[in-house]
């Protein structure tokens, strides 16, 4: 039997303590709609390592052991029989599902009919690869929602999720307002932000009210800061607007705000906005629309630091400082 290097989560803990690299069986068998690819690029999210990190409800997201990681770009090595979209040797952009024991972080990985799209030889396997999960999130919290010339405010623009908002705002057409810390101010204004609320320096809801009830789309990226940007949304947001949760690092202020909201009868606060929950989708057609942007140059993966396949638990020890500013990429080959 064929067999593979992969890091592999043994089971459901600390990321440093259960996080190894191991030889295990290349993957042979394809069910229908479903691609083998060889793995060039993966590239990082928070998630991989808080998914092995949530104790007993680990289990119930997904199997162990398993092989983290969701995001990549690589060759097409087989194809299901049904499989037209792609052949032998395509190169392709691809999200593996999360809740599958095989993920990026190995030599060769499956993904699904949704989970990948085809992209030309000439575009760089870094870029690709660090389109995957927070280019999806992006994309769908924003382009249902706006149209050209619409004003949107992302509450966490710097983050990985917002660093690709505001690009895919702009790309839609949209004037795009954002909040972040001073010292990512300059990145975000060179993604193309056309304003920049310092929550440093100064109070975002204040800010918002400045500004008036002008935006058709609030995105939060955040989740639990400011509090109440929800209940104050009628200040900034127009009647009829979305108001869709994203939420960034799972907290018990995060999980209370996200409760709150959903539970609050609308005669307590009259908020006029939509709440929406989210979760992130595999959809083809999404990630054929960040491809072809990504090609165009209208989009692109802000690369933070890059680690060789060895040193994946040091890009993982890199990654829970919290302080990347872009993309955590590991060189598989």
């Amino acid at each position: 039997m064929a067999e593979m290097q992969a890091w592999q989560v043994a089971h459901p803990g600390p990321m440093e303590k259960v996080f190894r690299l191991t030889t295990t069986p290349k993957p042979t068998s394809l069910k229908p709609g479903q691609i083998l690819v060889k793995v060039s690029r993966a590239a990082l999210n928070p998630a991989d390592y808080k998914v092995c990190e949530l104790g007993v409800a680990s289990r119930l997201i997904t199997s162990f052991p398993n092989i983290p990681g969701m995001d990549l770009s690589g060759r097409v090595v087989s194809v299901a029989e049904d499989v037209t979209d792609a052949k032998e040797g395509d190169l392709v952009l691809a999200r593996a599902s999360p809740t599958k024991a095989w993920g990026s972080l190995a030599e060769y990985t499956v993904c699904d009919r949704e989970g990948y799209t085809v992209i030309p030889e000439t575009l760089d396997l870094d870029q690709a690869a660090g389109v995957g999960t927070a280019g999806l999130t992006a994309y769908q919290t924003i382009a249902p929602y706006v149209k050209s010339g619409d004003k949107v405010f992302i509450n966490g623009g710097s983050g990985g999720v917002g660093l690709w908002g505001v690009q895919i705002a702009k790309a839609l057409g949209c004037s795009v307002t954002v909040s972040c810390s001073t010292g990512k101010a300059d990145l975000c204004r060179s993604l193309g932000a056309d304003d920049i609320i310092d929550y440093k320096t100064s109070d975002v809801i204040a800010e918002l009210k400045k500004r008036g009830q002008v935006f058709s789309l609030c995105v939060d990226n955040v989740g639990d800061a400011p509090p109440n940007l929800y209940a104050s949304s009628n200040d900034f947001l127009l009647p009829g607007s979305s108001f869709v949760f994203v939420g960034g690092h799972v907290s018990a202020k995060s999980v209370l705000s996200l409760t709150t909201n959903l539970v609050r009868p609308s005669f307590l606060g009259g908020v006029k906005a939509k709440f929406v929950t989210y979760a992130t989708a595999n959809k083809k057609k999404d990630l054929d629309q960040l491809r072809d942007w990504l090609v165009e140059g209208k989009v692109k993966t802000v690369i933070d630091s890059t680690f060789g396949f060895k040193e994946a638990d040091k890009a993982f020890e890199h990654l829970k400082k919290g302080s990347s500013g872009g993309k955590v990429m590991i060189h598989v080959e």
